[in-house]
């Protein structure tokens, strides 16, 4: 199977064409705004990080914004700093350089002479990086250079009896064509990590994801919380889920069947195939940032009660099983699995469908949350501001 993309000087495959305009700072953030709305075909999203930062919390933001860089969806990367954050433009530099070799440029704040220079110098270069972009053209890919990203928000009760297991059954398809996808929300295998240990390709792998799940749990003890104080959300329990091991038992049927090869850090770059896991947070705009930064070029999202969240680099692809949602906001939802609980249609004739909507998102057809333009991103940290 087939998709059309744009192959990368560092070998990977992107489904968008993006120049990211990219702040190391808060501070240097609405400069890059600035900058990005003056030039068509950029993507820019603030950045509330990047100082006054410990140094694994700094590093963290750093493997962030690197691995946004390194999206196969980004074509080059402009970075708009101040001149005076901890996340000089050396370290992200050096940090994008490590994983890859595709165009990256520079404008500081400070050097340049205030806001007015910076965002005429950074329009200027920004023009020329989307001028190069903009000779770049769609060809055959194989499916296996694709990573999807998994993630719900706002889940009901219909997730985990339809959607998720919709998403599932994707994932072993993609699997088995030799492409990768992720699972992600260590927060929500509580409960049921036992279960994915199970599907492990190896025992130590098995042991790797109990404990992430133990390590996220003594992160909340550590500073006397319960991670149950926050999850499920008011939002799931009016919608039907009492407690995080019933949600966790209904998030982990977007893993699929097929054997889980590997688990990874936040953020760092994916490099298997089949399914596999990435360690992040279960708050959904972070989440799907963190896999984004792995190199998830597309997200598929499920959501019961609804939500438009999007990512300004990869599209994220949302579904529902609620057909009550589905109806009342469809302006945001892009595919309707509820004709699964109806016994219209089943699990595989869905997921044959959702599978052939991804081959086309992946070749150019936008999803709703782009054409909304709905970029929230959120960042993951390990602790406060210095």
């Amino acid at each position: 199977m087939e998709f059309a993309g744009y192959k990368r000087p560092d070998g990977r495959v992107g489904v968008r064409n993006h120049v990211l305009v990219m702040p190391t700072c808060a501070c240097s953030s609405d400069v890059a705004r600035l900058i990005a709305a003056a030039v068509p075909g950029t993507v820019n999203f603030n950045n509330q990080q990047g100082c006054g930062q410990v140094y694994k919390d700094q590093m963290v933001t750093l493997n962030l914004l690197s691995g946004f860089a390194a999206n196969p969806n980004v074509h080059s990367t402009l970075v708009v700093g101040l001149g005076c954050e901890q996340l000089c433009w050396d370290l992200v530099e050096e940090a994008i350089k490590k994983k890859t070799n595709k165009p990256v440029a520079y404008v500081g704040i400070q050097e340049t002479g205030g806001i007015m220079r910076t965002v005429a110098r950074g329009k200027e270069i920004a023009e020329g990086l989307v001028a190069e972009a903009n000779s770049c053209r769609r060809v055959s890919c194989l499916i296996s250079s694709l990573i999807i990203g998994t993630n719900c928000g706002g889940s009901d009760p219909t997730s985990g009896l339809s959607s998720n297991l919709v998403v599932g059954n994707v994932s072993d398809r993609l699997s088995d064509l030799g492409a990768t996808t992720i699972i992600s929300e260590t927060p929500e295998f509580v409960g049921a990590e036992h279960v994915l240990a199970k599907q492990a390709r190896t025992p130590d792998i098995g042991r790797q994801i109990v404990k992430i799940v133990e390590d996220y749990e003594a992160q909340f003890a550590s500073i006397g919380e319960s991670l149950r104080s926050g999850n499920p959300s008011q939002g799931n329990k009016e919608g039907g889920i009492t407690t995080i091991e019933e949600k966790s038992l209904g998030c982990i049927h977007k893993a699929g069947t097929r054997p889980i090869e590997a688990v990874y850090k936040s953020c760092d770059m994916v490099d298997k195939k089949g399914t596999v896991i990435m360690d992040t947070c279960a708050y959904d705009v972070c989440s799907v940032a963190e896999m984004t930064a792995g190199g998830a070029q597309i997200t598929v999202f499920s959501t019961g009660r609804g939500t438009p969240s999007g990512n300004p680099i990869a599209p994220v692809l949302k579904i529902t099983a609620n057909a009550k949602t589905y109806e009342w906001m469809h302006d945001f939802i892009d595919f309707d699995t509820s004709a699964c609980l109806e016994n219209k249609k089943t699990v595989q004739q869905l997921g044959e469908e959702l599978l052939q909507m991804i081959v086309r998102v992946a070749s150019g057809e936008q999803v709703k949350a782009e054409i909304f333009g709905i970029m929230e991103i959120a960042m993951p940290r390990l602790c406060n501001y210095c």
